[in-house]
């Protein structure tokens, strides 16, 4: 054999076991794509909350005052496009803060007043904190609270937060109107590429 054909043969040997190696690694990350793609996506569900797994064609914007230190109520709530939803805090001090549904979300979710109902609702203390009013106000749907009408005192509760019986009585309407339009996304039923696509159910 000549040291030329000897020499061609040996880089065509080289060439396929590259080529292989090439392929098996690709191959791999791929795999390894689709694993951790999978993963984030559930991890992402679970760390978004009920809350967050729902969207709203309708939502609320709900306006609170600090009738003393540390007790809020809610004094009117309209019914807004879900994006300009979230909530108009005036303090006793004379400062004003705007949370969206998201701030807001986090706070009734994190507060140690507030983040029983989300873990153990029968253990929930009812309060008169701004997490409270949150929660049980109308926005309290966007946020993740629950719409099962059986919850102790869950009538009690909702009709406190407000200033008045007229606020309260406008607000189960505005709140009627934004459960009749919550829209669902399923944690299951996923599709397209690496598990990315969702798809979404209407329910009442």
């Amino acid at each position: 054999m000549t040291p030329f054909r000897k020499y061609t043969i040996l880089r065509r040997v080289k060439d396929i076991t590259l080529g292989t190696t090439l392929t098996l690694a690709l191959l791999n990350g791929s795999a390894v794509l689709q694993s951790c793609g999978g993963s984030n996506d559930s991890e992402t569900e679970q760390a978004d909350g009920s809350g967050a797994s729902e969207r709203f064609g309708k939502g609320v914007r709900t306006y609170i005052t600090e009738t003393s230190p540390g007790n809020f109520k809610i004094t009117d709530e309209v019914e807004v496009d879900p994006k300009q939803a979230g909530a108009i805090v005036n303090y006793a001090d004379g400062h004003r803060d705007t949370l969206s549904v998201d701030a807001a979300r986090r706070l009734v979710q994190s507060d140690s007043s507030t983040r029983q109902y989300f873990n153990n609702p029968s253990a929930y203390h009812h309060q008169s904190g701004l997490s409270n009013v949150l929660l049980w106000g109308t926005l309290g749907y966007m946020l993740g609270r629950s719409n099962n009408s059986g919850f102790a005192n869950d009538s009690r509760y909702r009709s406190g937060v407000y200033n008045n019986p007229q606020t309260f009585e406008r607000a189960n309407r505005i709140g009627e109107n934004v459960q009749k339009s919550r829209i669902s996304r399923p944690s299951g039923g996923r599709s397209g590429f690496f598990g990315g696509g969702r798809s979404r159910g209407f329910s009442s």
